[in-house]
This record gives C-alpha cells, sequence and structure tokens, in this order.
C-alpha cells in the first residue's frame, strides 16, 4: 500500500513541473520575437503620451467630490440580488437622456459590455460580421455565441457587402467599432447603417474611443452623425475620455430587459460602488460643460499631423491615436525606447495586439499636452526616422 500511495501522489507533481515548465517555455519563445511583455508603472518625470485619458478627466479633483452622506463602500452583489441601488437606477436614467436613447443598462467594464451583448444576443442560425480590426472583446464576445461569424476587411464595405449577400437566414448583426482603437480612424457609420437597411441587419457599435470626444457634449459617433435612432445596440466606455470607470449599452427598452435576463457578464457580477457611479455622472456632467476640451484637443492633433515629417510612416488619423508603423516588433520597441529616452512615455504596440507586420508605437494626444511638448516630440520623431 505504501508504494502505491507514493506513486500516487508523484504523479500530480510531475504533471505540475511539467505545466510550469510548459509555461516557461512559452514566455521564453515570446522573448525570442520580441514580443515579451511586462508590467511598467508610468515615471512622472516623463510626458504622456500613452494613456487614453485624452481631456485628462482623471485628473480632475472636482469629478472626485461629492456632496452626498455616506452610501456604502461596495454594491453587496448583482443587480438581480441585493446590488441595485437607487444611484444606479438614476445614473441610467441619466445615461438615457446623454445618449439619446429609450435605455441604458450599466456594466462594470467596456470588456464585459461587449461580451454580455455579444455572446447572449446573437443565437444559433444568426450570423455576425465584424470589421477585422475589432477589439478582443468584440472577437471573444462573439465567439461566446452560437452565431456563425466572419471578419471582413477593415472598413472594406464592398467586403462587407458581398458577405451579406451570402447570408440567407436568421438574424444579421453588424459589428463595428466608432473610431479604431490601434489605428485611430473611424467606421464609415453612415454607409453602414444604410447597408444594413437594404439588407435587414441589426448594427452593433463600441463607441469606446469616441466615448466624451465627439459633439458639444461629448456623447459619440453614433449622435453626432444623428444615427442614433438606426443602431440597435451602442456601447459606452468611461474608462477612456471620460476618466473614470465602467461602461453602458444603451438601446430599446427590450434590448434591456433581454440582457438583465440573459446576459451573463451582468448577472453573475457584483454592481459597481456608489463612489463610481457618481463618478461617471459627473464626469460626463464635466465634460458637458467643457465643450472647449475637445476644441482644444482637436487643434492640438492638427497641430502633430502638421509638424510631423512626410518620412514617418504614420497611420492617418484625426483622433488622438496616432500610429507609427515599424514593420517588426524589434525596432517597434527600439522606436518606443528612444522616445522613453528622451521623456516620452511612449508604448510599442506588438503583435497579436496588431497584425504580423504592423507592429507600432502609439501616440495618445491629450488636451493637456502643451504645444511645445507636442513640438517636442515631433522633433525627436523626425529627427529618429531622418
Amino acid at each position: 500500500m505504501a508504494i502505491n500511495v507514493i506513486f500516487l501522489t508523484t504523479i500530480p507533481m510531475n504533471r505540475k513541473m511539467k505545466l510550469e515548465k510548459h509555461l516557461q517555455s512559452q514566455l521564453e519563445k515570446r522573448k525570442s520575437k520580441g514580443g515579451y511583455r511586462q508590467l511598467k508603472k508610468q515615471r512622472s518625470a516623463l510626458t504622456d503620451f500613452s494613456s487614453n485619458d485624452y481631456l485628462g478627466l482623471s485628473k480632475i479633483e472636482e469629478i472626485h467630490s461629492y456632496e452626498n452622506d455616506f452610501i456604502d463602500n461596495g454594491a453587496t452583489g448583482s443587480r438581480l440580488l441585493s446590488g441595485n441601488k437607487d444611484y444606479h437606477e438614476e445614473l441610467e436614467i441619466f445615461l438615457e437622456k446623454y445618449f439619446k436613447s429609450e435605455s441604458a443598462l450599466l456594466f462594470n467594464s467596456g470588456y464585459m459590455a461587449n461580451l454580455g451583448v455579444l455572446s447572449s444576443v446573437p443565437q444559433k442560425g444568426d450570423t455576425v460580421l465584424l470589421d477585422e480590426l475589432s477589439h478582443v472583446c468584440i472577437k471573444e464576445g462573439v465567439r461566446l455565441s452560437r452565431a456563425n461569424y466572419y471578419n471582413f476587411k477593415h472598413n472594406d464595405l464592398q467586403d462587407l457587402e458581398k458577405k451579406l449577400k451570402k447570408i440567407e437566414t436568421g438574424n444579421i448583426f453588424i459589428v463595428v467599432e466608432s473610431v479604431y482603437s490601434m489605428d485611430g480612424d473611424q467606421a464609415p457609420l453612415k454607409a453602414i447603417v444604410d447597408l444594413s437597411d437594404q439588407y435587414d441587419a441589426n448594427v452593433i457599435v463600441d463607441e469606446a474611443h469616441s466615448t466624451g470626444l465627439f459633439g458639444d457634449s461629448g456623447f459619440g459617433l453614433c449622435c453626432h452623425l444623428g444615427l442614433e435612432a438606426q443602431i440597435f445596440a451602442r456601447i459606452y466606455t468611461f474608462g477612456k475620455a471620460v476618466g473614470v470607470h465602467g461602461a453602458a449599452v444603451v438601446g430599446s427598452n427590450v434590448l434591456k430587459e433581454y440582457l438583465i435576463n440573459y446576459s451573463r457578464q451582468f448577472i453573475y457580477t457584483t454592481a459597481l460602488p456608489h463612489h463610481s457611479v457618481q463618478v461617471i455622472r459627473n464626469a460626463l456632467g464635466y465634460r458637458a460643460n467643457h465643450p472647449e476640451l475637445w476644441l482644444e484637443l482637436q487643434a492640438k492633433i492638427e497641430l502633430f499631423n502638421r509638424l510631423l515629417s512626410n518620412n514617418v510612416n504614420k497611420l492617418e488619423s484625426e483622433h488622438p491615436v496616432q500610429g507609427i508603423i515599424l514593420g517588426n516588433a524589434g525596432e517597434a520597441v527600439n522606436f518606443a525606447n528612444y522616445l522613453y529616452d528622451h521623456s516620452f512615455d511612449i508604448r510599442p504596440i506588438l503583435s497579436p495586439t496588431v497584425p504580423k507586420g504592423k507592429e507600432r508605437v502609439r501616440i495618445c494626444l491629450h488636451a493637456f499636452n502643451s504645444e511645445e511638448e507636442i513640438t517636442n516630440l515631433c522633433h525627436h520623431i523626425n529627427q529618429y526616422f531622418q
């Protein structure tokens, strides 16, 4: 018996060692290809050209403060159990008006909101067509559904229509981002909506990188273009230009009730606490009262584009996200290190986050970046590419 016990207990240990060895080999493989990731703290001495805090709202103390008696430190449960509070419902009413929608439903992040919609709404027999450069949370959400799904070429209306023509049965969903997080370019939303009408498809738009920016109040690209009533679902993320945390799905009342009943990412998640809910409202209110922030940022985007040399392999973008393509991981890392050495906080973006051969540095411009900082950055970029 003793021999058998020793034999049985050594098998799991060997398996554990084998797993650790496998994980280490995968890390070494990534290191050898130049794609190894490490956590880095943002050094205060560096100029921020990396964060998604486009308007600088995360640093506005006024947004953090609010004059309410203590309510709670946490919601204590999911919204369907003990976690549904007055402050959640009040914020959702505010968001309905802000984003010109019939309903709004809070989620804990944009990632969870996209998963919540795309894993539950499309069903077996339905078809989802998604832009090939869609964020990973969109792709993961679609994979969790039982629907058929296909990529169409980035912003390619002809390829999208070609795929729409092949669909014969089931509901059709077209999923895009209003602004793409790595390229900084916009989806041709008006043309996509026109195609959706022609082929009886439902459009879902992730507004992560347009929330807080477009329009006087920062209500995103869909509302800015007047398309909100023609879009099935819009996902707004508050962790970027709004400078706080959380997200919301807006659409019809039926969509909201459906997500409450079928979205696992909503049903089984502890609700946002009072502080998070309050600062979302404060931040959006602050943005609505300060339209000059977006105007100032647009002027700085124009300055950056004007000062950059034609020798620089830059993606076309009128958004705060600006990409410079290096073409391989090693060059992207070298260029990012060069900028880092000149006191700019700019990070390399490597495969698989972007397609192989499209490795780049991603530069994020902000309303709080001075003209001198932008001029200095462009000088060093131009010098590198000479």
